[in-house]
Parts: structure tokens; sequence; C-alpha cells
């Protein structure tokens, strides 16, 4: 492992731990309890606004069931398996693919949710601190955002403050959904910065105000 990776790697874990803990359907009050680490750390950390000590890896790690090389990511590959028709194999967890090589701050990850074999129910909410813009690349998505079912496809994009209660699912079953998510946990968001059209002049730019 170069030590360019360690960034990547400690950006990375945040939602790998939040990932973990959703699967297991317990809440950060949960494993506060299990483990003695506050609520606020274990939100901090999941959401990039602290990096976790190992100390509080292990312990995670402990109460999660998993091993380190997951949590950082440099778990090995599973042996290759004949090769499928199919254009891509995905297994029965949602991956997530950090873009952004820091932590804290505006960073951006691109997530992949496979298809399930039945209709979903309604997406378990969370809440936390923070602004997300979420793009859909492929696929289709259902965002429970407070109580508005949305099912978003590919071009559609939102964003909304994650203190709302919100929640995802793949809402197809033909195969995976692909998306985009930019998150400011501090509630940084992306800036519009559009220049005048071009070949507008200045009154033209006065009369559109």
């Amino acid at each position: 492992m170069a030590g360019d990776d360690v960034p990547q790697m400690l950006a990375a874990m945040g939602p790998r731990l939040r990932g973990v803990r959703e699967r297991r359907g317990v809440t950060l009050a949960d494993v506060s309890r299990a483990t003695g680490i506050s609520p606020s750390t274990l939100s901090r950390i999941e959401t990039g606004r602290r990096k976790p000590t190992l100390e509080v890896v292990l312990h995670l790690a402990k109460e999660y069931a998993v091993g380190l090389d997951e949590l950082a990511g440099t778990a090995p590959a599973p042996a290759a398996e004949p090769r499928s028709t199919a254009p891509h194999s995905f297994g029965d967890d949602k991956a997530v693919l950090p873009l952004t090589p820091y932590v804290g701050g505006l960073h951006a990850h691109k997530h992949v949710l496979p298809a399930g074999a039945h209709s979903p129910a309604r997406p378990r909410q969370v809440s936390h601190e923070g602004h997300e813009w979420l793009c859909v690349l492929y696929g289709r998505l259902w965002l429970a955002l407070g109580n508005q079912d949305l099912v978003l496809t590919a071009g559609d994009v939102t964003e909304f403050d994650t203190r709302i209660p919100h929640g995802v699912a793949n809402a197809g079953s033909a195969g995976p959904v692909e998306y985009l998510i930019m998150f400011g946990p501090q509630g940084e968001r992306p800036r519009l910065r559009t220049p005048p059209a071009a070949g507008r002049g200045t009154g033209d730019r006065k009369a559109a105000e």
C-alpha cells in the first residue's frame, strides 16, 4: 500500500462504516451503547468530519464482525467466476467508490445498488447534519425523503438537507442503479457558476436583470 493511498482509504472508511451499520439495521445509539463511543463521534466519522482512530476502528470492526481489510477497502478480490452474458455482476451489498481522496469538506462518492429479487420495502430512513446532492446515472432509484417518495431515473438530480429523514433503494428489478453523491457534512454544497451567454452585450444583460 502506497502512502498516497492512506487519505483515500480514510475518506472511504466513513461511508463503509455507515453502510455496514445500516445493513445490520442498528442505529448510532445502539452502536454507542455497545462500544462506548459517543453517537456524535460515530456520526462525525461516518460523514467524514473526523478521522477514525485505530482504537475506534478496532471496536467497530469487532462490533460489526467485519475485518479491518474490509473497512479499509483492502480485502482481496474474490476468485474469478465464469463470465456471464450480463454486462456487470454485483454482490448483494451496495458498492461505494470514493471520488475525493480527503476527509471532511465537500466530497463525492459513486454508489451502486444491485437489483433485488423482490419489490423492496420502503427504504429505511436516516437523518444527520449536512447537505446532499444526488444524480442518477443509470437505473431507477427510490428516494424516500421525509413523507415523499420519489423515483429518479438516469439524468435526474436532487439535493436536500440531510437533517430531513431520507433513504434509498433500487426501484427496478432489471438491473443495478448507479448514482453520484456530493455531500457536505457542514452544509457545503456545489455552487452554480454559469458565465454570461456568448454574444450577449451589457445592455442585454441589464435588460434581463
